[in-house]
């Protein structure tokens, strides 16, 4: 268990090191949710009724559209190692794909934690004010970082299945559209009746829900943990199915 740990580390050292060389990547993964945000909160929330300062009800909803953008990254990483050979080479020094692999998704959080922090920094600039209490706060935190973990090894898989890391990052475009149809960015009952079921009960909008009653000190009810079942859900059957795609791959 050391070992693995310890190889999981050292590859997480070097995802983010190859993160650094690329600069138009990083600079689009923090900048992206940053202006999206600015784009919903200046353009469109004016238009938008819902209840409160749209600022406030759009925040939780941007921090999973950049979870979700940011954790995208590590398929096309995934991919290209896969593509690239460095997968013998790794293997020849005895480190195996749960290492590679976990270092892939450490590396996506800590990216997600920086572009998180620069959301939230802009936010507060622009008028948002979360009223809540220290055990909420860490309560969100945990959740988004439960979402992200969760959707880093999701990432993984799609690296594995793609042939190219070009069609990899197609997984970007799937992840990056999940928050639409939820509560993100408006109330579903503004939607169309034939999407509330679907909007209602995808993953996004407990998670969403969750973040949004914590950060605000408001009424949560079951959404944490139907929340954390996704999560729990996503992770479980991620994980596994990237074992077995991996010795697939690799054999």
């Amino acid at each position: 268990m050391s070992d693995t740990l310890t190889q999981s580390a050292v590859m997480a050292g070097r995802v983010v090191r190859l993160s650094r060389r690329n600069t138009d990547a990083v600079i689009t993964s923090l900048m992206l949710p940053v202006m999206l945000m600015l784009i919903f909160v200046y353009f469109f929330g004016g238009a938008i009724d819902t209840g409160t300062r749209y600022v406030t009800y759009v925040v939780p909803g941007v921090l999973l559209l950049c979870a979700g953008f940011g954790s995208a990254t590590t398929a096309v990483g995934v991919s290209e190692d896969m593509k690239g050979g460095i997968v013998d080479r790794l293997r020849s020094l005895d480190v195996g794909g749960v290492p590679m692999l976990a270092g892939h998704v450490a590396a996506s959080t800590l990216r997600n934690l920086v572009s998180t922090t620069l959301v939230l920094g802009v936010a507060f600039l622009i008028g948002f004010r979360p009223s809540a209490t220290l055990p909420g706060a860490f309560a969100a935190a945990g959740l988004l970082l439960a979402f992200v973990v969760a959707v880093s090894w999701l990432s993984a898989v799609a690296g594995l299945l793609a042939k190219t890391p070009e069609a990899a990052g197609g997984f970007t475009f799937f992840m990056m559209f999940l928050p639409y149809p939820s509560s993100a960015f408006v109330p579903i009952d503004t939607m169309p009746t034939w999407l509330h079921a679907f909007a209602d009960h995808q993953p996004v909008t407990s998670v969403i829900e969750s973040l949004r009653g914590l950060l605000l000190n408001q009424p949560v009810g079951s959404a944490p943990w139907t929340a954390l079942a996704w999560c729990g859900g996503i992770l479980a059957v991620a994980t596994g199915l990237s074992g077995v795609l991996f010795r697939a791959r690799t054999a």
